[in-house]
């Protein structure tokens, strides 16, 4: 996947091959984080989740900047206008750092259900940063792909969805979410046309500082001597995959797309996970739920038709 950006402004998209490619891009992301889930918890219940946290970012630093300026070439000078990053890397802490706080207060359910507010918040604040318009076919698209996720995250059951109440956790979470979706706007607003895997690697660098506070006391602590294997090969699988690359890919999706649409993706990532713990043997899940994921793919699959 080539990653040369076309030259656009905000409300100028991509077409073609260039958009197909960014749609895919952001397939493959939702696939890789619904990946992380399962691992993400066995190293944090190992480790504690703010250590984690950090000990990726830390690892991905070291990552993106033997891709950046290895692989790719990109000019080794410190990035002009930094305060960019500081708010960008800023955004990323403050997502991992609640969402993690309010899965030690609350349910992965409830997380989940607030998750599925972040491409209608994204659109939001696309419009408010830099009046990037979203038609309204997209929003009723999106709208409909939120209730098929929904519907999936709480496994069908109507009755727990009446019953969902929204705690401090959720409340948390959603100040999380709301970073999140004000970064991937944010990402095209901030470029000044440096290499797109250099923007990721000072994205990365300035967002640990932002985790040092929470983190580098409970590292320090750690008795790396009695730290499992699998657990070392779970940071980095953290480090690589569900950061780095998704890093790429969505920097590569954001040049060419509408915040809503890239968004719109996360709707996927519970359907993955399904699929994902059905590959890996752990059950399959009903026929009901399944219907939920076809509602959210099809919901995504007009969005992705719908005119940018």
């Amino acid at each position: 996947m080539p990653l040369e950006k076309p030259a656009q402004t905000a409300n100028i998209h991509a077409k073609g091959r260039e958009k197909l490619m960014a749609h895919a891009a952001m397939l493959l992301f939702a696939a890789l984080v619904a990946g992380s889930f399962s691992f993400g918890g066995l190293a944090s219940r190992a480790l504690g989740a703010a250590p984690v946290t950090l000990l990726r970012y830390l690892m991905t630093v070291v990552v993106m900047g033997v891709v950046a300026f290895g692989f790719f070439r990109a000019p080794r000078v410190f990035p002009r206008q930094p305060w960019r990053f500081a708010v960008l890397g800023g955004l990323i802490a403050i997502y991992m750092l609640t969402m993690f706080t309010a899965l030690e207060i609350t349910s992965p359910v409830a997380t989940g259900a607030v998750f599925t507010l972040m491409p209608l918040l994204s659109a939001a604040l696309a419009f408010l940063l830099m009046g990037q318009k979203t038609r309204g076919g997209v929003i009723v698209s999106l709208v409909i792909a939120a209730m098929g996720a929904v519907w999936v995250i709480f496994r069908g059951n109507i009755d727990a969805i009446l019953a969902f109440d929204v705690g401090r956790g959720e409340l948390i979470y959603l100040v999380g979410v709301t970073a999140h979706a004000a970064y991937v706007p944010l990402i095209r607003k901030f470029e000044r046309g440096e290499h797109p895997v250099a923007f990721g690697f000072w994205v990365v660098v300035f967002t640990v500082p932002w985790l040092l506070p929470f983190g580098l006391r409970p590292v320090l602590a750690i008795d790396y001597g009695a730290v499992p294997a699998t657990i070392w090969l779970i940071l980095a699988y953290l480090a690589v995959v569900t950061t780095a690359i998704t890093f790429m890919l969505l920097q590569f999706a954001s040049m060419r797309l509408p915040a809503s649409k890239m968004l719109g993706y996360n709707y996927l990532t519970p359907s993955f996970i399904i699929l994902l713990e059905g590959l890996l043997g752990h059950g399959w899940t009903t026929m009901t739920v399944v219907m939920g994921a076809v509602v959210t793919a099809l919901g995504l699959l007009v969005v992705a038709l719908l005119p940018d």
